[in-house]
């Protein structure tokens, strides 16, 4: 095996790891349905909530068809509730007691000046907004409820958290309590839902919490990585492709930690918790569906179980909503911090991720932050990598007495591998000694790949001159569209620059072609990080520069 073909394997491999893109299939048409209810007068249940005694249920007698359902349809007379903390500003209606809208005020949409804030809510039918509950029926074949809230708007800036109540009678006689308790200091709500028998005879059934999502970003941009559901079973994480789901919706079942829906950056979870008295842990069965490419549903359903007359069950329910920032997931709980996955790489993606973090703290710029982290994973792979050159520079000398071999004994292969053998022997050179180094530095590439395009601290985060946004391709701007372009890939071509120049100063092959070959891969790699996050792009650059100046240094060494 020879250094530069072990290195072209190596660069090859590379290129395709770092060209996966993800495809998506066409979208079928979704289908429609309709049916009535009539909300009713508060009862037994809404007296012992307190605070829900006084509130008056409207009614119509008018129904409200919603397409992707079969049966569920909905009233539309019920009112939003605002809600406002620190964090986000979210909008729960009384039709369905779902969340209408969950806007994110420390991220933005977007750059530009008149930006809104990051809404995680896509959908805009009552029946699908996230937080759904049905009891003894699923979801999609439900009547959709109107409840009556005991206030219109909630705040909880100068406390530590603030209630929402909202009450429902089902003309199945079944009266419902919904109770969200939303925290002004982090991004979990807890829901609890109350369901009481006020018939006559007990009622079997199962509690079901539906959760409707679509693509919390519309650009392509976003679905680089894993867009659609995810759960945390027993501990492990599984993501669930959107695709798959088209054709064949998917049940999981057991000890189920929590489910959500996710992209790149942001995620909307549920952890269910165990009923009172429950002497099972968390055992609950998730079903995922989708009708379009863009739109999934979870329903989250726990065990049948029996309400005897004038009694109640209650259901308990902890929500994220929220960015999939490493640091918030964990303070969190709930080992909310799984579903930041770097996949093979995550045993160095989550330190490489910390000491990026750490030294943000201290540079307050991510950019800066980056060019520190490459520094320092240079530095502590310089020995190697030295190694790694001065074996590169040897094995460069011994080509010609190697090229001589291999036409002496081109006939008998044997003999030339003997003949290699013992010319390595004499020289005390090592054939895979520039090869090793470069193997051991892959794993650190990818985890830092990974985080660099993965991270949320990235997102929108400003380097300096044309770069504001280290999450996004590089782009200088000059006054007209360059086609395919926009603008200047001013960074990638830096970079570009840089890694022929290397090509230029490493030892090279003695066969022609090989070489040739290798001196095109910057090529190839400067039109592949054409639309990668400027801050790949900036760590790649410089890596490029350190090598250059430590290969200088030991070419240097070696003519003196």
């Amino acid at each position: 095996m020879e250094t530069k073909n072990a290195f072209l394997a190596i660069m090859l491999s590379m290129a395709i790891l770092l060209s996966y893109q993800l495809f998506f299939a066409p979208k079928p048409p979704p289908p429609d349905a309709s049916s009535p209810q009539t909300a009713e007068q508060p009862t037994p249940l809404q007296t012992q909530a307190g605070p829900a005694a006084s509130l008056t249920l409207p009614t119509s007698p008018t129904p409200l068809a919603v397409p992707g359902q079969e049966t569920a349809i909905v009233q539309p007379q019920g009112k939003d509730i605002t809600v406002e903390t620190s964090l986000y500003a979210a909008v729960v209606s009384e039709t369905g007691g779902g969340i209408k809208s969950f806007k994110l005020k420390k991220y933005k949409e977007s750059l530009t000046e008149d930006s809104d804030f990051k809404e995680l809510i896509q959908v805009k039918s009552p029946v699908e907004f996230p937080l759904n509950f049905s009891w003894g029926i699923e979801p999609a074949r439900t009547v959709v409820p109107v409840y009556a809230a005991d206030k219109e708007t909630v705040f909880t800036q100068g406390m530590e958290e603030n209630t929402l109540t909202m009450h429902t009678v089902l003309p199945s006689g079944i009266e419902m309590l919904r109770t969200l308790t939303f925290s002004d200091s982090d991004y979990l709500m807890q829901l609890t839902i109350d369901v009481y028998n006020g018939t006559a005879n007990p009622l079997q059934g199962a509690p079901y919490l539906s959760l409707t999502n679509s693509p919390f970003s519309p650009d392509a941009a976003s679905r680089f990585f894993f867009t659609g559901p995810a759960v945390l079973q027993d501990g492990i994480l599984e993501e669930i492709k959107v695709d798959d789901l088209l054709e064949n919706p998917r049940t999981v079942s057991g000890t189920i930690n929590w489910t959500a829906y996710e992209d790149t950056y942001f995620m909307c979870g549920v952890i269910p918790e165990p009923s009172v008295g429950d002497t099972t842990k968390n055992i609950f069965t998730v079903s995922y569906s989708a009708y379009d490419t863009d739109k999934v549903t979870t329903v989250l359903s726990g065990a049948v179980e029996a309400i005897e007359p004038q009694t109640r069950k209650q259901y308990s329910y902890t929500i994220y909503f929220g960015p999939k920032k490493l640091d918030t997931l964990k303070e969190a709980g709930y080992s909310l911090d799984k579903i930041v996955d770097f996949g093979w790489w995550d045993f160095i993606a989550k330190p490489t991720l910390y000491l990026l973090n750490l030294l943000y703290k201290y540079v307050h710029n991510y950019g800066v932050a980056i060019i520190l982290v490459t520094i320092i994973i240079k530095l502590l792979f310089w020995p190697i990598s030295a190694k790694g050159m001065k074996s590169m520079k040897k094995m460069q000398k011994l080509q010609p007495k190697m090229a001589k071999l291999r036409e002496k004994f081109k006939d008998d292969k044997d003999r030339l591998n003997q003949e290699m053998i013992g010319l390595y022997k004499t020289y005390k050179v090592n054939p895979v000694g520039g090869c090793l180094p470069m193997l051991l530095q892959i794993p650190v590439f990818f985890a830092l790949y990974k985080v660099l395009l993965q991270t949320i601290e990235l997102r929108h985060a400003p380097f300096m001159l044309w770069i504001t946004d280290l999450s996004a391709p590089d782009r200088l701007y000059i006054g007209f569209d360059i086609p395919f372009l926009g603008g200047i890939p001013v960074l990638t071509l830096l970079m570009g620059g840089s890694m022929f120049l290397q090509q230029k100063m490493t030892p090279t092959a003695a066969d022609p072609t090989q070489a040739k070959v290798m001196m095109f891969l910057p090529v190839i790699f400067t039109f592949m990080f054409l639309n990668f996050a400027s801050g790949l792009v900036l760590y790649w650059l410089l890596n490029n520069l350190l090598a250059i100046g430590q290969q200088y240094a030991i070419n240097r060494q070696d003519d003196a």
